[in-house]
């Protein structure tokens, strides 16, 4: 694993801005532009190096899911994760229901090429950062280094995953729904995803969440024009969704709407995770000691809310409890913590701290986007760096030979296509 220092594309910000990437440049809490996507620069993999994250994230996932069927039978956890009763009823039947459908997760690790990677959190419910990491890396990696690989095989991934889906649905129809005042990035994420989903062969419908309505005669949830919503992806947290008034009718059988991401990701999406894990796994290299209510003997380590993203809240204490970092609480304000041993993020020449992201859709590792920061806590002021693989590009019997892993009633996807935001 490697950083380069290489030259911006001519008309950078103009290029990724078409392929799908509107928030490519940020704005700074003075009001000045600040670059999110940072092609200044890339990171370099072996073959090797990718085939251990490949697994290592699959096998993550595996562990995650136990630890959430951990969870919903234990009382004190789900108390602390705020969720009414009736909520682990349901995220128990997600559980243990096979076709349930579940499209996709990142995990962010640490991780420098010379030893185990290490697990941060894993963002499991909606996480972003997919418009970067599958479309406008992938056309990076076309226009500068046209006979090298990357790990990425998201859209074909996604497309595939839709396919698999698309039986299930009623009509081919999905709604997609984004918080009305959520960020640019989710409103793009949902954008691409449901260009990915019309590549499957779906009819998608966007809606806000704020339009989400229900119907009190045919006892189900509608959008805008009267429409039965019996299909939604939601990019919207659960902990939001069961707290509001309209998720009372998903607690108590009422609503027959399947959602994607299912209730269980909730779990996975926590911070409650982390402990979970620690103590069912306790030997795996990949692991660092968390706990519940206090650090428990760990010398440095960070103090992460139960429901933060973006390093909202995050604390990282010293030997001596000394505080040496810490964020805005935001949106984690009054969550309670758990505690994870610090582990200090490469940093590698010229460069920021580096947190690697590795992406699951359905059941398959699917690719890796890199974000710096030039704080300790990876946050908005992160930038995503591009990557490439240091062998030959894949031929497109290796890419349909992947896709048929496990899936042999799928058929080859298209490459990748630019989307309209």
């Amino acid at each position: 694993m490697y950083r380069h220092p290489v030259t911006p594309r001519k008309d950078w910000r103009r290029i990724v801005e078409e392929q799908g990437l509107t928030y490519a440049v940020d704005r700074a809490e003075n009001g000045s532009e600040r670059p999110y996507w940072h092609e200044a620069a890339v990171y370099e993999f072996s073959e090797e190096e990718i085939e251990y994250l490949e697994g290592l994230t699959e096998e993550l996932h595996d562990m995650s899911v136990e630890a959430a069927r951990r969870m919903v039978e234990d009382p004190d956890i789900m108390a602390r994760l705020g969720f009414p009763p009736e909520a682990t009823e349901l995220m128990r039947a997600s559980l243990l229901d096979p076709d349930t459908p579940t499209l996709y997760g990142r995990f962010d690790l640490a991780y420098d090429g010379t030893g185990p990677a290490k697990l941060l959190e894993y963002n499991a419910d909606t996480p972003t950062g997919l418009v970067e990491a599958s479309v406008t890396q992938w056309y990076w990696l076309e226009d500068t280094l046209p006979d090298y690989d990357q790990w990425n095989m998201l859209h074909e991934r996604l497309v595939q995953a839709w396919t698999l889906y698309a039986p299930r649905v009623p009509d081919k129809v999905i709604h997609f729904a984004v918080g009305a005042n959520e960020p640019n990035e989710d409103w793009a994420t949902v954008a691409y995803l449901r260009d990915a989903a019309r590549e499957a062969g779906l009819v998608d419908l966007g809606i806000t969440m704020e339009e989400i309505g229900w119907h009190y005669t045919r006892r189900s949830f509608v959008d805008v024009r009267g429409r039965e919503i019996s299909t939604c992806f939601k990019m919207y947290p659960w902990e939001w969704m069961l707290k509001e008034s309209f998720g009372g009718y998903i607690l108590d059988g009422s609503s027959s709407t399947t959602w994607i991401e299912p209730s269980y990701k909730a779990l996975l999406g926590s911070k409650a995770l982390l402990p979970v894990m620690w103590e069912m796994f306790p030997d795996h290299d990949s692991l660092l000691p968390a706990f519940f209510d206090e650090p428990s003997g760990l010398e440095r380590y960070v103090a992460k809310p139960m429901y933060g993203w973006e390093g909202a809240g995050i604390r990282i204490h010293e030997v001596d409890g000394a505080l040496l970092a810490a964020r805005p609480e935001r949106h984690a304000a009054g969550q309670e913590c758990v505690y994870q041993q610090f582990v200090e993020l490469p940093r590698f020449s010229g460069g920021g701290y580096a947190v690697l992201g590795t992406w699951m859709v359905g059941e398959h590792a699917a690719g890796l986007g890199i974000r710096e920061s030039d704080h300790l806590v990876t946050d908005t002021d992160a930038r995503f760096v591009p990557h490439f693989l240091n062998a030959p590009r894949s031929t497109p019997d290796q890419v349909a030979a992947w896709l048929a892993d496990g899936e042999d009633e799928c058929e080859e996807q298209p490459a990748k296509g630019g989307f309209q935001p």
